[in-house]
């Protein structure tokens, strides 16, 4: 599994899901400042998820019908770089088989799966 760390996500993310053994790219590395269809766009080309705040993922992929691998946004309460982790943790831990090709919400309780 590989992920692409959208900009809107601490840069600590990065190096954490790194230090779990995942293959981890950043927009922030690669191309800073590009537009969401581009962020998708890149992510698709590379077989990554994407792992974001920003609910604007949500409108290109389903009104605008944008290829994805994946999209994960984070809806907590608490933003936090810890509160972020913990929960994209669990998410892996149990729920590994089923994030390819999936728009995802992480939310403080539950976890929303949608195609």
């Amino acid at each position: 599994m590989k992920f692409l760390i959208d900009e809107s996500v601490e840069y600590s993310l990065v190096l954490a899901l790194r230090n779990l053994g995942y293959d981890v790219s950043s927009v922030v590395e690669q191309s800073p400042s590009i537009e969401d269809k581009d962020v998708l766009d890149l992510a698709y080309q590379e077989d990554r998820i994407i792992i974001t705040n920003d609910k604007d993922f949500g409108e290109l992929i389903y009104k605008f019908m944008f290829p994805h691998k994946g999209v994960i946004l984070f809806r907590l309460r608490n933003e936090d770089k810890e509160s972020k982790f913990k929960r994209l943790k669990i998410l892996l831990e149990k729920y590994s088989s089923k994030i390819v090709v999936k728009f995802i919400v992480i939310t403080d309780t539950a976890f929303r799966f949608k195609k």
